[in-house]
């Protein structure tokens, strides 16, 4: 006797209408930390997985394009407050002290414009020391595509655009790992429930 360990949560997806089953998929894709989980629900709920499969692409990609855009205009606010809030040193104190020390203005002018930034201790998590060394390594398209292994996509943009990385280049390479991950995760989850549930 044979048991379908699947029935159950079947039947309780079975109970939502036709359209809305692929638009619950599509929102769970959105949501961080389930958006890779989200199209093996969907297979094992009985949705046919080309259906299951586009409905997280289009969830996750959705996602990551509000993160982006939303990210890089924040950006973009914090760099132009920082930059006005730069005050630049009077040019007196710098030759002088550039004659006290011995070296020629130039080169102290060119030290002191830096502003120093105040070093944030904060502790990062490992899904983002692990990112920071693939896209050192890899590049931001190998570090989009292994980024899922360490952290979702939607933190992984949010990630790329804190780095300084242009959000067209960022959406380009997203999307490309969503479309894979969804691939491999829809098809995995198909081979899993035909040879579990059947």
């Amino acid at each position: 006797m044979s048991i379908d360990i699947f029935g159950p949560f079947q039947d309780l997806f079975s109970q939502l209408p036709e359209y809305v089953q692929p638009l619950l998929v599509a929102a769970l894709g959105a949501i961080p930390f389930i958006d890779e989980a989200a199209a093996s629900l969907g297979v094992v709920a009985g949705m046919h997985p080309l259906v299951v499969f586009t409905a997280n692409v289009v969830g996750s990609t959705v996602a990551v394009v509000l993160v982006v855009l939303l990210g890089s205009r924040v950006r973009e606010a914090v760099v132009a407050r920082r930059a006005r809030r730069a005050v630049p040193i009077p040019v007196p104190e710098l030759v002088s002290v550039a004659s006290m020390s011995g070296t020629t203005g130039e080169t102290h002018l060119a030290e002191m414009s830096v502003v120093p930034q105040q070093q944030e201790v904060k502790e990062e998590s490992k899904g983002k020391k692990r990112l920071a060394r693939w896209m050192t390594r890899y590049g931001v398209p190998g570090a989009s595509v292994l980024a899922p292994a360490a952290l979702p996509f939607a933190l992984t943009a949010l990630f790329f655009i804190g780095a300084g990385v242009r959000k067209r280049w960022v959406i380009l390479w997203q999307v490309i790992a969503i479309v894979l991950w969804s691939a491999v995760v829809t098809l995995s989850a198909t081979l899993a429930v035909a040879v579990l549930g059947g």
